[in-house]
């Protein structure tokens, strides 16, 4: 499952990076690929209107709020393996130290049951991409992904390594786990579009060029991200809420 993973990144990657744009024609310098970009971000919106954002709707009215938080608090806790080991990479010894806890404590009930409670300390998530802006790796250039959404190379890179530290990518799983596997995929997208509905909308719907507003909403919060790290803190609730927007754990 992972390889094929990484085999349709990689692909995909490939095909959008066919066609430089000359800087005088292109809307931002960092976006190399604006045209090819452009044209990904169209199926993107093509996918949200007819398969995604229905689903979600659904999925909004369908499941209880209870639920929505479990799926929510598994997707999360699948990621904190990740956050651990970036954070130590990042000499953030302390929020590895209880993204490590956090799994394991909570590993009891798959993550989705939350049983740290509510005045357990906040865990700041962490990522390959980050890890690779504290040692200075060129961010490159901006892509957009197919099905992925906005990305930089440093950042695609990220995910890319972030996947392979998901538990379920490391851990053998009998036919349960690896049916749920299979679907944890679409119902993170699913479950992430349905948190940011109302927000996500207003971009597509609103935008007067959708595809340039969540270019610069994305610099915003990656900049935002590495800004706070050179500062030596952690990203806000806030911060971890506006990264979801446009981003899930693969």
């Amino acid at each position: 499952m992972l390889r094929s993973q990484l085999l349709i990144l990689t692909s995909l990657v490939t095909f959008v990076a066919c066609s430089s744009v000359p800087e005088n024609q292109r809307s931002d310098m960092r976006d190399r690929y604006e045209n090819s970009n452009r044209a990904v971000f169209d199926f993107n919106m093509g996918v949200d209107t007819y398969v995604i954002e229905p689903v979600a709707s659904g999925y909004r009215k369908a499941v209880p709020e209870g639920g929505q938080t479990a799926i929510a608090h598994h997707l999360a806790w699948a990621g904190l393996p990740s956050t651990a080991i970036n954070s130590s990479l990042q000499g953030k010894y302390e929020n590895a130290g209880l993204a490590v806890l956090n799994f394991a404590i909570n590993g009891l009930t798959l993550g989705f049951v939350d049983l740290m409670g509510d005045d357990a300390a906040p865990i700041h998530k962490e990522d390959f991409g980050q890890t690779l802006a504290a040692a200075d790796i060129d961010e490159g250039s901006y892509l957009m992904v197919p099905f992925l959404g906005p990305h930089t190379t440093r950042s695609l890179t990220g995910r890319v390594v972030d996947m392979v530290m998901n538990p379920y990518s490391i851990i053998e799983v009998g036919a349960p786990l690896q049916t749920w596997q299979t679907a944890r995929i679409p119902t993170s997208a699913v479950s992430f579009r349905a948190a940011n509905f109302e927000a996500f909308n207003d971009v597509k719907y609103n935008a007067l060029d959708p595809y340039a507003r969540t270019r610069s909403v994305y610099y915003q919060q990656r900049n935002g991200l590495l800004d706070d790290k050179l500062r030596g803190g952690g990203t806000s609730s806030a911060d971890d809420e506006f990264e979801d927007f446009f981003g899930e754990d693969g």
